[in-house]
């Protein structure tokens, strides 16, 4: 076995021979192999979360995404590159080469469940580039969304196995769920949690930030390891709900989306086929009948809609221009001409989990009904259409103005089933090896194909054995051969789509299609998903070397083409464990008992204990509980003595002028409030917060009671409660509130910490 299949290499022996005196030794110097050709050349990944290919400037869409085009004009451009419909899962198969059922990542990291396709965990047997490229001799950084850490294991404990760091990443900035506030982010630097540089009054925002940060790891690389070619991975956490910009990004685009979704669409189209993007003969697909058109919207919610895109557009113009800040860097430092960018334009299509439009998005994760008249009526509350953006609110857009980024497709984010949901741009650029070519290179790719191009340009062969762990040989097929010839026939044949039933296969030029049960912009649960099964499902079948978008379903005319396609489909989920299709759906529809949670019952805090997960922190927001804090009330008490979620949703619990609180926001949409009538006693006191469920069901009414040694001191009625949670990356905090301020009433003061001493806070479930 050459050195190369096993990996770590083996330490490079003494060149000298010992003697047993020093004189009686002989001294040569020990020359430790270079493992790298003299070019190997720096890499750089940038994906961009949740965006369309229908948004970017680059390929006719109406976002300005000039850093896109400067690396697409400078380089080569794909067409038809995939992704898998969802977030961890692309980025599982993104960074390791494989399928990503086949790695346990059929669904996002909080949804894991038992089943092999679906356990939340990518196994050593997969190895990421990363690990790879640093046991070759790579400088390797991470830095933004991670998402492929099970949620349970991203406290302060750890363990560190599955963080960026435990798999290859050297150094890493960023944060481990799904989501970010893009003003509040909950960061984490290596394995250490810690809080933004600024604060949002101060001008903070986590896009720049990234890009500070990965600017100044480049620094330090070409200051202590020149020597060394490096490896990045940038995955920002735009366009992911929610959607955070400050108002004059958000401005450039008023009045640029007032004719809506429908007439974007037609524009853009037009527009894509004009520069060659997509072919003379591709069509536009029409909307699906349980989307909204733009004519449907009434005229009094309008403003509210345009606001919400513009908002958007804003939001992905300023990421591209913090993609183009690290690449200047990049070329300010002589690295420019050596480094093989990959521009990844959405780990999926864009996001309908908007809805019908929302002021803060984990509604819809939740379920709860709401009209657009209640978001609206909230929003005049909190200041206004100017809110939208701001660290107030959790907007995201409309799931038409998702359809329209997703131009001209089907699909959107969570459909495997269609293009739109799992086709995404890619510009490639490689100075020194990659004549710059405007020719779409139109092969038939997958974010699997990234590992193995790395590869073959570096000229590694994938390793059968690293740290011990023989590794599961490589699914993806490399993409050099386009680097120099658009015309080059494809060389990825097969490739099988599935994210919560939603599913498709591909091969040799055609594609079956199941939609699935679950259209993702239709808010609550679809009617009869408890008893779906992917039988009943009806496929439909494209032969997309001649249908570019899906436009005309052949299943009718070809049924013994798609019954063989159906056979391919079940063979590949075989041999990926995709069985049982649709088990992402297994939590979140069939088990919602059993989502990733917590495995305690009771908690014992000290005061000073922040930044725990809501995943992994007691569910104090849809569970009988009882928190009782041992505290020390000082003269003139003020702060938060514990806050669960953020701005957009949660709980808090704070002393105002020497007064007990209790706030209870349901996403910005109804806030229930307790105040006491009396101030706290100075010095030692016992508080507690008793939360009943009168009616014990998901969403369930909520009972809250404040005591002070005994005493009564306030109790509320909450008529609706968040049967998931309130955020996917605020925490809980003791003694403080330093995410998104939960109560208006200290949203000026935060993170309002408690002025006196928290000795205890124990938390227990009642049943």
């Amino acid at each position: 076995m050459s050195a190369q299949d096993v990996l770590p290499f083996p330490p490079t022996p003494s060149a000298s021979t010992a003697g047993r005196t020093m004189q009686e030794s002989v001294y040569a110097q020990r020359v430790r192999p270079r493992r790298l050709p003299d070019d190997a050349p720096n890499i750089l990944i940038v994906l961009i979360d949740d965006a369309g290919p229908g948004l970017p400037s680059t390929y006719g869409g109406e976002v300005r995404t000039d850093t896109l085009s400067r690396v697409h004009d400078g380089g080569i451009g794909y067409n038809r590159f995939h992704t898998t419909a969802m977030c961890s899962p692309t980025r599982a198969s993104l960074l390791t080469g494989r399928n990503h059922h086949r790695i346990g990542n059929g669904q996002i990291a909080e949804l894991a469940n038992d089943w092999d396709g679906y356990a939340g965990e990518i196994p050593k047997s997969s190895a990421l580039c990363a690990e790879v490229l640093k046991e070759y001799g790579y400088s390797t950084a991470a830095f933004g969304k991670w998402h492929n850490t099970p949620a349970v294991e991203t406290t302060a404990a750890g363990p560190f196995h599955n963080w960026p760091t435990g798999n290859g990443f050297e150094y890493f900035y960023g944060f481990l769920a799904g989501e970010a506030s893009q003003y509040e982010p909950n960061l984490v630097r290596g394995t250490t949690i810690v809080p933004p540089p600024r604060t949002p009054e101060e001008g903070y925002h986590l896009s720049e930030d990234l890009a500070d940060d990965a600017i100044g790891w480049l620094h330090q690389h070409k200051a202590l390891e020149p020597d060394k070619p490096f490896f990045m991975y940038w995955a920002s956490g735009c366009l992911h709900g929610p959607h955070h910009i400050m108002k004059e990004w958000a401005d450039k685009y008023a009045g640029k989306f007032d004719d809506g979704w429908d007439a974007y669409r037609e524009r853009v189209y037009h527009r894509a086929k004009e520069m060659g993007w997509i072919p003379p003969e591709a069509q536009l697909t029409p909307r699906d009948p349980r989307m909204a058109a733009w004519d449907e919207v009434p005229e009094e919610e309008r403003p509210f809609q345009r606001r919400l895109m513009e908002v958007a557009a804003g939001f992905a113009e300023h990421v591209d221009v913090q993609v183009g800040r690290l690449i200047d860097e990049v070329e300010n430092l002589g690295y420019g001409d050596n480094t093989l960018v990959f521009y990844i334009w959405g780990d999926n299509g864009s996001s309908g989990e908007g809805q019908s439009g929302t002021i803060s998005e984990l509604i819809a994760q939740n379920g709860i009904p709401t009209t657009v008249d209640m978001h609206i009526a909230a929003l005049d509350e909190l200041g206004g259409l100017d809110v939208l953006g701001s660290p107030k609110v959790d907007n995201m857009y409309h799931a038409g103005w998702a359809w329209a980024g997703s131009t001209p497709y089907k699909g959107l984010k969570l459909l495997a089933s269609h293009l739109g949901g799992t086709r995404n741009p890619m510009a490639v650029r490689w100075p020194a090896r990659i004549t710059p070519d405007p020719t779409p290179r139109a092969q038939f790719h997958h974010c699997n194909d990234l590992v193995p191009t790395i590869y073959e340009v570096v000229g590694i062969t994938p390793p059968r054995v690293v740290h011990g762990i023989p590794q599961l040989p490589i699914d993806g097929v490399s993409m050099a051969y386009t680097f120099d010839d658009p015309a080059a026939a494809g060389r990825l044949m097969t490739q099988y789509f599935e994210i919560m039933g939603s599913r498709a296969i591909y091969h040799e030029g055609w594609m079956a299609s199941a939609f699935g049960p679950r259209p993702p912009w239709v808010p609550g649960t679809p009617p009869g998903i408890a008893t779906w099964t992917p039988d009943q499902d009806v496929w439909e079948l494209y032969h997309l070397d001649e249908d570019w978008t899906q436009a005309h379903d052949l299943a009718a005319e070809h049924p013994d083409k798609l019954a063989q396609m159906k056979e391919t489909f079940s063979i590949e989920a075989a041999k990926n464990s995709v069985y049982p299709v649709g088990g992402g759906l297994w939590v979140l529809v069939f088990h919602p008992e059993m989502r990733i949670s917590t495995p305690y019952r009771e908690w014992n805090f000290t005061g000073d204990i922040t930044r725990m997960p809501e995943f992994c922190a007691p569910a104090l927001g849809n569970r009988a509980n009882l928190v009782t804090i041992d505290l020390d009330v000082p003269e003139q008490a003020q702060g938060v003595l514990y806050a669960l979620g953020g701005a957009g949703g949660g709980l808090t619990c704070y002393i105002e002028d020497g007064v007990l609180c209790y706030e209870y926001n349901l996403f910005l949409l109804s806030r229930t409030r307790i105040r006491s009538e009396r101030r706290l006693p100075v010095g030692p006191a016992t508080i507690q917060i008793a939360t009943a469920q009168p009616d014990p069901k998901p969403g369930g009414a909520l009972d809250v009671a404040m005591t002070v040694d005994g005493d009564e001191h306030g109790v509320g009625h909450v008529p609706v409660s968040a049967p998931l949670l309130f955020s996917a990356n605020d925490c809980l905090d003791i003694g403080t509130c330093l995410g998104g301020p939960v109560s208006l009433d200290y949203a000026a003061k935060a993170p309002f910490p408690f002025n006196g001493r928290i000795d205890r806070v124990n938390v227990r479930y009642s049943t």
